[in-house]
């Protein structure tokens, strides 16, 4: 197949190819440290921050506010270097999605990790599950003993829900140890770690919207 070929297909398989883990071939990213506290600002406003070298960018947003950036990678690359780190892209793993979608998503998450950090930007692993059979592949290609970034949103609403969050909590510290955890949402009290915790973005939002109105 020609590299034209490879590019129409929309795969970005010629982004790279990568050590890779586990049954699917998922590719494995590097272990960033962020030893300070920065701001993080989600992907869909970065394009009109004027200070980007301070800030971290991330994707615990809807999928089609930064699928531009899974279609045009090399693009966005060159935006997201000027951030000081941004986060892995949060793409969705429903639960009542079908399994080959769910693990291709876990996969072109990485790929586009990946990616950005072979060109040079500091990637923050975002680690997501869904049940416990996800168990068995959903930290395939994420590091070892770095900073990673969870979310809680959307799953604090039932007691199954929580329970799964809180399993899948505990299995990341498991297998991947991080060092430190970016964590968006309400911390449950049964998790552990060396947790930095954030506001949801739709809090910040409100807060933003609030601020602006009393501004007019």
């Amino acid at each position: 197949m020609s590299l034209e070929a490879v590019k129409r297909n929309g795969h970005n398989l010629e982004l790279g190819k990568y050590e890779a883990a586990g049954e699917y071939g998922i590719p494995v990213l590097s272990p960033v440290h962020l030893d300070d506290r920065i701001e993080w600002i989600r992907f869909n406003h970065a394009l009109k921050e004027p200070h980007r070298e301070s800030l971290g960018v991330h994707f615990f947003l809807d999928d089609y506010l930064f699928e531009r950036a899974w279609h045009d990678p090399s693009r966005y690359a060159l935006f997201l270097r000027q951030f000081k780190a941004v986060m892995s892209p949060d793409f969705s793993m429903f639960s009542d999605y079908p399994k080959a979608v769910q693990v291709y998503n876990h996969w072109r998450k990485h790929q586009l990790a990946a990616y950005w950090q072979s060109v040079g930007i500091t990637v923050v692993p975002t680690i997501g599950w869904i049940g416990r059979d996800s168990f068995e592949w959903c930290f395939d290609g994420e590091p070892v003993h770095s900073t990673v970034a969870v979310s809680s949103v959307g799953t604090q609403k039932n007691r199954e829900a929580k329970q799964l969050f809180i399993d899948g909590y505990n299995e990341m510290l498991a297998r991947i140890k991080p060092e430190k955890i970016i964590f968006f949402g309400d911390v449950p009290r049964e998790c552990e770690g060396n947790i930095e915790h954030h506001a949801p973005y739709y809090e910040t939002f409100t807060r933003e919207l609030a601020f602006s109105d009393n501004g007019r």
